[in-house]
């Protein structure tokens, strides 16, 4: 037996023990879950048995809530312990299929004994809890394995940091406790494991990276001084990856402290967070709160309005170049989405310190309980050097007094009466109970009991949304900012931008460019809903915010870690700042910046053919996987179309691709397709409202590809009169990156202009 083979028996002798340690753990576990199981049914079903109730004093009284409360405290442990076995049981189900996938040999200085350190994605002590059979990726130990060759290395830990040298670095691929492959290198991860984790199908879920994270992604996962960290990498560059490994690195790193609740993730769409849900389960962590940055703004303006989405706002801008207003829209995008348009708001804000701010009546029943013209005059009577949102609450606190007095005097009115006669049985019953409370002769007690509670009710809505603030007339103070109140600077064409916005939010309309600013006004007079439990936020797809909206966020989260993921190449909403660095420089705090230029999703030939055209200048390094050259397919014309594009999902079909994207332009284009299409193959349509990603021939616009990838991408009209302009070369690079393995560009008319800036030994002309 040579010494490969040898190595290789003695390393699956250790797997298969390792998986005896866990059979005998599991055993374990079983019979202890089993066990508390019954317990747990047992006191749900005998917890009043053994509680003590006894009403008749109040000390008894007191001695009954307290044996409540012990039983439920009791109950509350059982099930807790119950469900971390049931945890600790799933992990040990992962860990059996695959116990590791790295080892490295460290010896510690100076010249101690050489320790076998092997690396899964969780911690695994024998079954005496002494010597840990397997490390946790995210151990300070591990880190060995991202950062290192075989050689000098060192690593942190609380106490210090830690120096030796790796005498070998082993990586394998196990699969049903048997590996599949075993290698020893002296790169961060040997290329034949990641050829193997790249050359696979799409899933339709992202899959964890722990055992291929290469040296850059480890420096983005384990940062922990930055408060802003910002990542520039290139289409399929692992960015998303690398974020979610960062969270879950965060959560056992911080366990103590921080916990699931405290990390926020913004996605670009709900199908991205689809995509992503399973990716922190996977690796044995709770999913942290993910939503979209449109969600997070409907939560904060509320539903008095409907928003344009971004990807709305996307399609206006490349399907209604000919509607009438659209040049004013596009200035008026262009200013709401910079920080002179916070200046303005800023502005205004203070004006309305003196005067301005509208104000709601308080009406009952058709009547003016207090007006409109009264919370003013309350309101700009307070000190003036009370800030709007802390003399808002005075009002409020003025407002509730107000209309305590006028429910009392409403409560002997005839109206009252005619209510309690509405009034259920059991409204009833209590008041005659409480009637049996007072020791006194009045025949009228329990009618003065019914009118005190109709009215009580009835007022609880007025008092509600008082301290809603629901007083304050937000969105027609707003409009003054577009109709009688002109700023010390004006914007090109600003009146026609002042008629077109104060036309939409007659119509309770906000744009998307609309949105952001008009929660940052309502914020600025309400006080703002800053969420101080976030200690860590992360914006996946950054370019594709506004200068504005990134003014915003650092506004609301002022004391939240920030990490950002973007690709400046995919910039491809019209709200975006030009030249968009990820963040903006004048709105920049002190920041650590990484950037990843390797791509790994797309094969050699894909990545080489899109580099020519990436609107940005970074660099692009193709990861050495080959495939297909691109191939530009020529149509006769638009009637033979679909007949290709029939033609050509069959033959990705046959070489084994299982998700295939046809990525158009607009949603208007991919509808089209949809229906040419629908009656020739299986097809599925990605809209906006989608939220579960399906293997399958799949027909979507390109802005809600982004983040998503996909065996093959067939672009249907890659002809210069659909990518006609300058703005377009982003949507082109991000539907071409998109492919894992084959990409297909059809068009009957002359290729666009991106395509030619390709040397032509970089794709197939059919």
């Amino acid at each position: 037996m040579n010494q490969e083979s040898s190595n290789r028996a003695e390393e699956q002798q250790r797997v298969d023990d390792v998986i005896h340690e866990i059979d005998k753990k599991e055993e374990k576990l079983y019979s202890k879950s089993s066990g508390l199981k019954e317990s747990v049914i047992e006191l749900r079903k005998s917890f009043w048995d053994d509680v003590t109730v006894n009403l008749d004093e109040p000390d008894d009284v007191i001695e009954t809530q307290a044996s409540i409360k012990q039983q439920a405290e009791l109950l509350s442990e059982r099930e807790r312990t119950h469900g971390k076995i049931g945890e600790e049981l799933n992990t040990l189900k992962k860990l059996k299929d695959s116990p590791y996938f790295g080892r490295i040999d460290f010896i510690e200085d100076p010249g101690r004994e050489k320790e076998k350190v092997y690396i899964g994605i969780s911690s695994l002590m024998d079954y005496d809890e002494e010597n840990f059979l397997v490390y946790d990726w995210r151990a300070p130990i591990s880190s060995l394995y991202y950062d290192y060759p075989p050689g000098k290395a060192d690593y942190k830990t609380i106490e210090g940091t830690i120096t030796g040298e790796i005498s070998l670095k082993r990586q394998f691929i196990i699969r049903q406790g048997l590996i599949k492959g075993m290698f020893d290198t002296g790169v961060t991860i040997g290329d034949t494991l990641l050829q193997q984790a790249l050359g696979n199908n799409a899933s339709t879920t992202m899959k964890s990276i722990v055992a291929t994270i290469q040296r850059e992604q480890n420096k983005i996962i384990r940062n922990e001084r930055s408060d802003l960290l910002i990542v520039q990498g290139v289409a399929g560059s692992g960015k998303t990856s690398a974020a979610l490994q960062r969270i879950a690195y965060l959560l056992y790193r911080y366990r103590e402290e921080l916990h699931a609740e405290n990390v926020v993730l913004f996605s670009p769409n709900p199908l991205f967070t689809s995509y992503i849900a399973n990716v922190l389960p996977e690796l044995g962590e709770t999913n942290v709160r993910q939503t979209t940055f449109l969600d997070f703004l409907e939560a904060g303006i509320g539903e008095d309005f409907t928003i344009e989405s971004p990807f709305e706002q996307m399609e206006y801008v490349l399907t209604e170049l000919e509607r009438e207003g659209y040049p004013i829209r596009m200035d008026s995008m262009d200013y709401k989405s910079s920080v002179d348009f916070k200046y303005m708001i800023d502005e205004f804000v203070s004006h309305l310190e003196d005067g301005g701010i509208r104000f709601k009546s308080i009406t009952f029943r058709k009547r003016i309980l207090i007006s409109k013209e009264q919370i003013s005059d309350y309101f700009y009577s307070l000190d003036n050097d009370i800030s709007i949102p802390n003399k808002m609450e005075f009002v409020r606190k003025w407002l509730l007094k107000e209309i305590a007095v006028h429910q009392k005097k409403e409560k002997n009115k005839d109206w009252v009466m005619d209510q309690v006669e509405l009034l259920a049985k059991e409204d009833y019953l209590k008041a005659y109970y409480k009637d049996q409370e007072y020791d006194v002769n009045d025949s009228g007690l329990e009618e003065k009991i019914l009118r005190t509670e109709v009215v009580k009710r009835v007022f609880s809505k007025i008092k509600k949304r008082v301290k809603r603030l629901e007083f304050v007339n937000v969105t027609g103070t707003y409009r003054n900012l577009f109709s009688e109140w002109t700023p010390e600077e004006k914007p090109k064409h600003w009146k026609e931008i002042c008629e077109q916005t104060a036309a939409d939010l007659t119509r309770k309309f906000l744009t998307w460019e609309d949105a952001t600013p008009y929660l940052y006004f309502k914020d600025s007079i309400l006080g703002g809903h800053a969420d101080r439990a976030v200690r860590h936020l992360f914006i996946d797809e950054a370019q594709d915010y506004s200068a504005f909206q990134f003014a915003y966020i650092k506004g609301i989260f002022p004391y939240t870690r920030m990490t950002l993921l973007g690709d400046i190449n995919q910039a491809i909403y019209a709200n975006t700042t030009k030249e968009n660095p990820l963040i903006p420089e004048e709105i920049q705090r002190d920041h650590e910046r990484i950037t990843l230029t390797k791509s790994y999703r797309s094969t050699k030939q894909i990545v080489e053919f899109t580099k020519y055209f990436a609107p940005g200048k970074e660099m692009i390094e193709p990861f050495d996987r080959e495939g297909s050259k691109p191939q530009l397919v020529r149509v006769e014309n638009k009637e033979k179309l679909s007949k290709t594009l029939v033609e050509y999902v069959i033959k990705l079909r046959e070489k084994g691709h299982e998700t295939i994207a046809i990525i158009c332009k607009t949603l208007q284009e991919s509808e089209r397709l949809y229906h040419l299409l629908q009656n020739k193959v299986s097809v599925r349509q990605i809209d906006e409202e989608t939220y579960a990603f399906e293997k399958g021939l799949l027909v979507l616009p390109v802005y809600l590809a982004k983040g998503i990838e996909f065996d093959a991408v067939i672009i249907p009209d890659a002809s210069r009169s659909h990518y006609a302009m300058e703005s377009d070369r982003t949507l082109f690079y991000t539907a071409c990156t998109r492919a894992m393995h084959d990409l297909i560009m059809v068009t009957g008319d002359e290729p666009c202009t991106f395509i030619g800036e390709v040397q032509e030994d970089k794709y197939k002309v059919i």
